[in-house]
């Protein structure tokens, strides 16, 4: 549902040189119909549990959308039992075969996955906090559209009433769009773009370009959870320096302290998850 159209964007894309793409099915035809376009990457399809290592050798940043999508009624937690596990497995082979590559995890749910991701690198002793990525990229992407739609122009503020709607909105946005396919997935396409957006940035910032900030969910001092998304600066090699929450308003303040304990319990359960793996 993202890998496919984030395949696209990604070949698309001047900065990409190759392009390894691996499922459990479908994968060879994807790579196939992809190495047909005109672009510089060049395109190979792994498929299957038995191809994974030799998908993930030499790789210098690798993306995982992988697991299963919400439906509706569903929270992003109930996804846990599942994509914990498909996380762990391709950690792990990432772990093996590539562990100085840039990881940007886009499975939900990403409070848990990243923490699962760092755990299972520990294991392996290629643990670098400076390159293990939640994407968030969509929230940021879907904030700048639902203000655009209602203003429309930079620096901007909002009456508390439309504030507190707004911020709802942008907070349950995946939701809406679950409703909206009725049964059929969950966001693809934005989440497809967001992904390419924030690996377009870290391969930017690995090729030297200076300034490139974006937010990201990472291993983070900046509050007592041991993982937060804030803006970072990106650097040659991943986060460069963490730019923390800035200053916030009263508004603001109450919706971290809200989040805090539902984080850090997400946390745990990644963290757990890896300690008690067979």
């Amino acid at each position: 549902g993202i890998g496919q159209p984030l395949s696209l964007l990604l070949k698309n894309s001047p900065l990409v040189g190759e392009l390894s793409l691996f499922d459990i099915a479908h994968t060879p035809g994807v790579a196939a119909d992809l190495s047909h376009i005109e672009t510089r990457a060049h395109v190979t399809g792994y498929m299957g549990p038995d191809q994974l290592d030799a998908a993930l050798k030499g790789c210098n940043v690798v993306v995982i959308p992988a697991g299963v999508p919400r439906k509706p009624g569903m929270t992003r937690d109930d996804l846990f039992n599942t994509n914990a596990t498909i996380v762990a497995t391709l950690a792990d082979a990432v772990a093996r075969n590539c562990p100085e590559a840039m990881i940007c995890i886009i499975a939900n749910p990403v409070n848990s996955t990243i923490p699962i991701t760092s755990e299972v690198m520990k294991k392996y002793g290629v643990y670098n906090p400076n390159r293990v990525f939640g994407v968030t990229t969509l929230d940021i992407v879907r904030a700048n559209a639902f203000v655009a739609e209602l203003k429309a122009t930079p620096k901007v503020e909002f009456p508390a009433d439309q504030l507190s709607a707004l911020t709802a909105r942008i907070q349950d946005a995946g939701t809406e769009v679950v409703k909206a396919k009725a049964g059929a997935g969950s966001a693809t396409l934005s989440m497809a773009y967001a992904g390419a957006r924030f690996t377009f940035s870290v391969l930017d910032a690995m090729n030297g370009k200076d300034g490139v900030v974006e937010c990201a969910y990472v291993r983070s001092e900046e509050t007592e959870c041991k993982y937060f998304s804030t803006p970072l600066l990106l650097g040659k090699h991943g986060i460069e320096k963490n730019l923390g929450l800035g200053k916030l308003s009263a508004f603001e303040e109450n919706l971290v302290a809200e989040a805090i304990g539902e984080l850090k319990g997400s946390i745990k359960k990644g963290e757990d998850f890896v300690a008690n793996m067979k």
